[in-house]
């Protein structure tokens, strides 16, 4: 009975992210059926569905970190985009002046830009856990800052990732040249299987381990989580560590697809579609509980209104504009007092079935039962009454 209650409670939060999905999908699919084809080149599936868990994959890797970083320290970092930024110029300084790119070569790059994720990370940790300031204020210093960092890391030349193992790694679906997309003979694009191993170890660690738990107890009851040894100022310091990784790994994915470091574009804007996909998932962005399933859904969500926004010839210019109407109307509708209003309506409806049913009950049982003594007898026949 629990586990049924505990299975309701989840889906319940993918019930918003998956009614916008169906709904994108038939738009697309009255626009023309050609959104579901898939077909192969050089050597990958090609299509609109590949190409948005293509374009999807850097947001949703953020998306994961913003979810634990809002579930634990109740606030948003804004400063994941600038993150990824400077992690993604640690890495390409680090390919660059190593000679000959190899494939130790990117994965050195790589790990090196992960503990400049973890000391971006650290940073913002520090500030909200020790010093308590808010995540939103605390990240904002990085924020107004950090691309000047990246700036003087690159050099301000945008220095370009010419060798074929980082085209194999960040080659987009939509770009054909003699490498292919392919990676293992596996005809997906890299930027999505290197997705799916973050999310399937995200997961595995979720699983396996107390951290979902911690986070939860520490968002919804610093003090309570505390008195049962849990230490709030670890977890939160913790999950925004986990930020500054999945910054390093969506900023290594975004740099190897451009293909060049550009330190004033590179996933900008990108932290206000990672907090949309957080809560259009079903998650409160005042902290506690919180559903993956229902972010990673939420951040394909955001990719796909962005692809469906442009196939129905909505300007790049005025993109923005529509898709800020649409999250407006999306808001309101999940909005805790829509949602108590639909609540009474619905409780209303099934009050006044009930009463219909109710009634229609009692008419039938009137009409159809069997006849006592007083309806055989007639009015000169006797009822013949009781001992």
């Amino acid at each position: 009975m629990i586990n049924m209650q505990r299975l309701k409670q989840q889906i319940s939060h993918l019930i918003l992210p998956l009614s916008v999905l169906v709904i994108l999908l038939v738009i697309n699919l009255i626009k023309g059926p050609e959104y579901f084809s898939i077909t192969m080149t050089n050597g990958a599936f090609y299509g609109p569905i590949p190409l948005l868990l293509d374009h999807a994959s850097e947001l949703v890797i953020l998306t994961i970190g913003m979810a634990l970083v809002t579930a634990a320290s109740r606030g948003q970092d804004i400063s994941i985009g600038v993150g990824a930024t400077i992690t993604s110029a640690v890495f390409v300084l680090f390919v660059l002046n190593a000679g000959e790119a190899s494939l130790l070569t990117i994965v050195a790059g790589f790990l090196i830009s992960c503990v400049a994720g973890l000391v971006i990370g650290a940073f913002n940790g520090t500030l909200v856990s020790v010093f308590k300031v808010q995540p939103m204020i605390a990240t904002l210093i990085l924020l107004m800052g950090g691309r000047s960092i990246a700036f003087l890391i690159d050099g301000k030349l945008s220095p370009l990732l010419d060798n074929p193992i980082s085209k194999q790694i960040g080659t987009s679906i939509t770009i054909s040249d003699q490498i292919g997309t392919e990676i293992f003979n596996v005809p997906i694009s890299t930027p999505i299987i290197l997705t799916a191993v973050f999310i399937a170890i995200t997961a595995l660690v979720l699983k396996t381990t107390n951290l979902r738990l911690y986070v939860e107890s520490v968002g919804i009851n610093p003090s309570a989580a505390r008195l049962n040894g849990i230490s709030p100022k670890k977890i939160i310091f913790l999950t925004f560590l986990i930020m500054g990784v999945c910054t390093a790994v969506a900023g290594f994915i975004a740099v190897n697809k451009a293909a060049r470091h550009d330190s004033s574009n590179l996933l900008k804007f990108i932290m206000m579609d990672a907090i949309l996909a957080v809560a259009i998932g079903g998650n409160s962005l005042s902290g506690g509980k919180f559903s993956l399933t229902g972010a990673i859904i939420g951040a394909y969500t955001i990719e796909m209104l962005s692809q469906t926004l442009l196939r129905l010839d909505v300007g790049t210019e005025t993109l923005r504009a529509f898709k800020a109407v649409f999250i407006i109307i999306l808001m309101v509708v999940a909005s805790p007092v829509v949602r108590d209003y639909a609540g009474k309506i619905l409780q209303f409806a099934r009050q006044i079935l009930q009463k219909v049913r109710t009634r229609g009950g009692g008419g039938a049982e009137g009409g159809t039962g069997a006849p006592d003594d007083t309806d055989v007898a007639g009015p000169d026949i006797p009822v013949k009454k009781e001992e």
